[in-house]
């Protein structure tokens, strides 16, 4: 892939670690998903990944994941970067487009075919709950329908709607995120065989985001702590592909009043970037999130990213910075 990162992660053994991103230079990004405005607890995101970045000497790029169209709506990603520029929080590239990168995801996917890492499934969600129903297994509250299986030797003459990663077994899957401390999950049995490609003929977000980050030489993600759990997939889909491991660092998540994640999904409101003096509020309350002080500033939104900037180089140290 064009501007892929080359080296190839160990293999053997069952268990998988991280792989240390050696003589590299920094690079980080955000990825936001159109499918609505900025809101509070994105900006986190965006503010950490580009202080990071800043902190460090690197590069901060910025990547549209509109790959789940259906779900994204016209208009929200020109939004998204006008809020971001109004923040002072600038790419060092042009911003690039998940949905013109369906060429990247089809070889990626064929590889892990060709390879026997991959394999077509004619499961409905219908047909995986049933099939938990009839080995007693009950789905937690919250927790991941995890797939059983069924197609792995064939489909028995049902006609393929998917496909999905053939997870090893066992699959113990250690890492470090930078922030969290040493963090670990066996995949076979908390998520088991996890979709590579929709009945809807679209990419998964697990498959994208690991080649997108590979072929843009990323190597660290800065992103929100309920993406900690999908981790351990794009740890495996790297090991299989042959990509290098970036380091992770998971940022805390905003909540709402619910106590529940804040999101587009529960009525998140848009930030207000209108002016300077709203993008500097919105902003203090993101530094405030992530446990930085205020700034002294209260008109000149450089000033305060620069004081940022030099509060998170020396609380966040970056890992194996060469």
């Amino acid at each position: 892939m064009a501007g892929g990162v080359s080296a190839r992660a160990p293999s053997g053994g069952s268990a998988v670690h991280a792989v240390t991103s050696v003589g590299a230079t920094y690079r980080g990004r955000f990825a936001p998903s159109p499918t609505g405005h900025l809101h509070a607890g994105s900006l986190v995101a965006a503010l950490a990944s580009w202080l990071d970045a800043r902190a460090h000497g690197g590069q901060w790029l910025v990547r549209i994941e509109d790959v789940d169209v259906p779900r994204c709506i016209p208009g929200a990603d020109q939004t998204i970067l006008q809020q971001l520029s109004a923040c002072g929080l600038h790419p060092d590239a042009p911003p690039v487009w998940q949905s013109q990168r369906t060429a990247l995801y089809q070889n990626a996917l064929d590889r892990l075919i060709t390879s026997g890492q991959a394999y077509p499934c004619g499961c409905s969600r219908k047909d995986i709950e049933e099939a938990h129903r009839t080995q007693g297994i009950e789905k937690p509250r919250h927790g991941e329908l995890v797939y059983p299986g069924t197609c792995r030797q064939g489909l028995n003459g049902k006609a393929a709607r998917a496909w999905r990663f053939k997870t090893p077994a066992p699959a113990h899957v250690k890492w470090t995120d930078r922030l969290l401390g040493p963090q670990q999950q066996d995949v076979d049995t908390a998520v088991g065989d996890f979709v590579l490609l929709r009945a809807d003929a679209l990419f998964a977000y697990q498959l994208v985001v690991v080649v997108d980050d590979a072929d843009q030489g990323i190597t660290h993600i800065v992103r929100g702590a309920d993406l900690a759990d999908n981790t351990p997939r794009q740890l495996l889909l790297q090991r299989a592909l042959g990509f290098i491991t970036p380091h992770y660092l998971h940022t805390p998540l905003v909540l709402a009043e619910d106590g529940q994640k804040l999101s587009k999904q529960n009525g998140a409101q848009a930030l207000d970037t209108s002016t300077p003096e709203a993008a500097l509020e919105a902003l203090n309350r993101a530094a405030f999130a992530l446990g930085l002080a205020s700034s002294r500033t209260r008109d000149n939104t450089a000033l305060a990213l620069a004081e940022w900037v030099a509060q998170w180089r020396g609380t966040m140290p970056a890992a194996h910075i060469l």
